[in-house]
């Protein structure tokens, strides 16, 4: 079920319709949250409770083995999830995040997709963990974790 309401799944869907609008909203993403841009990343998939983006192999996210740097995708994790959640917030409720704890689980020698994904049932006021998930191109696990975020109601305004 597509909320319409909401206005980043909303720009998300119309931007999608266009050639290279993907990368036109990644980009504008971007822009609201700067840091993000270090990574180009590129928004794949984003539905309620779940958003994709890839980031690609090349030498500025590179570490010292030319693998893509742990720090480089969790900045993807993170979008993925700052993105679903704006998405996927109900509009009584705010979120901010309070941590994220991650294990690397293999070399990342490849571009790399990071989802994150929570179920719709989680969002209630107090702490809720959203899980994410790096793969590099054959589908393998290179890095697994959870953000967690502060969930609570939006101040009701006079």
């Amino acid at each position: 079920m597509m909320n319409q309401n909401n206005k980043t799944l909303s720009t998300y869907e119309s931007f999608k319709k266009f050639p290279f609008g993907k990368k036109i909203f990644s980009m504008v993403v971007s822009r609201v949250a700067p840091y993000f841009s270090t990574i180009d990343p590129k928004i794949t998939e984003l539905i309620p409770n779940q958003c994709t983006c890839i980031i690609k192999k090349k030498r500025k996210v590179f570490n010292h083995i030319k693998t893509v740097h742990v720090i480089a995708i969790c900045n993807g994790l993170e979008m993925a999830m700052g993105v679903m959640a704006e998405a996927s917030v109900p509009k009584r409720l705010r979120w901010i995040p309070k941590g994220m704890t991650v294990n690397y689980t293999a070399k990342a020698g490849s571009d790399i997709r990071c989802v994150a994904k929570v179920g719709a049932e989680a969002w209630q006021p107090g702490d809720m963990l959203v899980n994410i998930t790096a793969y590099d191109e054959n589908d393998v696990v290179v890095v697994e974790g959870t953000i967690k975020l502060w969930i609570s109601e939006k101040p009701i305004k006079d």
